[in-house]
């Protein structure tokens, strides 16, 4: 179901900016769980944590861990203010439109829920009653427990009796990009192949099969590449390193559902 086409459903009659603006800090985007914001606004901070935990407005307060975005909101015309109310509906309109739920809601907040992706998610969207405000806040917890990082010598064993390993390297939605909470992992296969000098390994990129072949074909290589830079850059030789990305075209999961979809996004690092 298409988010976007749900905001429409909002209880004031306010169209939501389909556009990101070209005063948006660098780097920054919409959170994918609401892509549209509120029309005239910029998105003037922007910070993601890829585990970390926020204490959400609720009564009591709800401390919720995971990968965590903040993003703050900027009206360029402080004439053209929708007030707080107008704000918070919209977002709460939003989530209950996708099967979510309004948690707690007041004057000043409104903490909501929803299932994306087979993972809950928690959001608080912060905004003032008065007219006079020009900011509005979102905080979002896509809620995980924090990633288990395999050792050097557990990759090491794995590689000894399959040839191989499969590992769950977070990277940026579709990009290259190898998130924070995933570097550890870089740093342990580093760790594996500095203790087994002699092994030479490919590093295999795979994805799921969302989207168009092509595409999943080139991100698959691009995302193996970026993972033998951050290893050459740790000290690796290039030369026991072999990139390759093979799109979706190898599954080891059901991709009609989304667990099967998660493994089927994977990079493996295969025995030469």
């Amino acid at each position: 179901m298409r988010i976007s086409s749900l905001f429409a459903l909002a209880a004031v009659c306010l169209p939501l900016a389909a556009q990101p603006h070209p005063k948006d800090v660098r780097g920054s985007s919409d959170h994918p769980l609401f892509p549209n914001r509120m029309p005239g606004y910029s998105l003037s901070n922007y910070q993601q944590q890829g585990f970390a935990a926020y204490r959400f407005r609720t009564k009591p307060p709800a401390s919720v861990e995971g990968r965590y975005t903040r993003i703050h909101y900027y009206l360029l015309d402080p004439k053209a203010h929708p007030g707080g109310l107008a704000i918070r509906r919209n977002y709460e309109n939003a989530i209950k439109a996708v099967g979510g739920q309004v948690v707690y809601s007041d004057d000043n907040v409104s903490v909501m829920k929803a299932v994306r992706n087979g993972a809950e998610v928690w959001a608080e969207v912060q905004a003032s009653g008065s007219h006079a405000g020009r900011y509005y806040f979102l905080h979002i917890v896509e809620k995980e427990a924090m990633q288990q990082v395999i050792t050097a010598d557990a990759m090491a064993a794995a590689i000894d009796k399959d040839g191989f390993i499969a590992l769950d390297i977070h990277f940026a939605t579709g990009k290259a990009e190898i998130l924070p909470e995933s570097r550890p992992m870089v740093d342990e296969i580093a760790a594996m192949l500095k203790k087994r000098s002699a092994l030479r390994v490919g590093v295999e990129g795979h994805t799921d099969n969302t989207g168009n072949a092509a595409a999943n074909l080139a991100l698959s290589k691009a995302r193996a590449q970026s993972v033998t830079a951050a290893l050459t850059a740790a000290g690796i030789a290039a030369n026991r390193l072999d990139a390759a990305g093979f799109g979706q075209e190898k599954p080891i999961a059901d991709n009609r559902i989304e667990e099967g979809r998660a493994k089927n996004r994977r990079v493996e690092i295969v025995k030469k």
